[in-house]
């Protein structure tokens, strides 16, 4: 059994979405999105269903938060470690970043991309002496524990990782693979 038509314009405001981008979604008209929102048509069950679909999906996608689709370990590295430290438990653990860590402060991440410029200019014995705070990259953005997913888009895509905390303190770690978690 589906909800009452009158709800679908009060499902699709709420989750910010206009009618002509419910209608594509759907495959219906934007004129016919109009008619039954307005009261004036009565479509299909099957119509009404897709509709009602649609909105289900976006609706429990944007209800999403940070703290529903984060790594709950959080693999850390101090910055006074050596990048060999850091080779090894990328390797180790296979993953491409690590967050770095000075007490309980972030304060840079090293990434595979940053590891491999050092690799070619360095030997061996280089990367036992070179400090992860020589070579870091910048602190990784940090969000909110209930932060909406929708949200935290832009900044993967600009970003290797994005840090989530919960009353000030780290709880996890959203990488582009974690964003996957998205569309399951």
């Amino acid at each position: 059994m589906l909800p009452r038509l009158e709800s679908i314009k009060q499902a699709r405001l709420k989750i910010g979405l206009t009618q002509q981008k419910l209608a594509s979604l759907t495959g219906v008209s934007t004129s016919m999105i109009n008619q039954i929102e307005s009261g004036r048509c009565q479509p299909s069950y099957a119509t009404a269903r897709k509709i009602f679909e649609v909105l289900w999906s976006l609706e429990s996608q944007s209800s999403m938060k940070a703290g529903d689709i984060c790594s709950k370990e959080v693999v850390k590295i101090k910055a006074n470690d050596t990048l060999n430290d850091a080779i090894k438990k990328m390797q180790d653990l296979g993953i491409s970043q690590v967050p770095v860590f000075e007490g309980s402060d972030v304060v840079g991440v090293i990434t595979e991309d940053g590891i491999v410029k050092h690799i070619i200019d360095n030997d061996e014995t280089q990367r036992k002496k070179i400090r992860i705070s020589e070579i870091m990259d910048p602190r990784p953005p940090i969000v909110d524990y209930d932060t909406p997913v929708k949200t935290l888009v832009s900044l993967i895509r600009y970003s290797k990782c994005v840090l989530v905390s919960k009353q000030s303190k780290i709880v996890g770690i959203i990488t582009a693979s974690d964003t996957l978690k998205i569309v399951e």
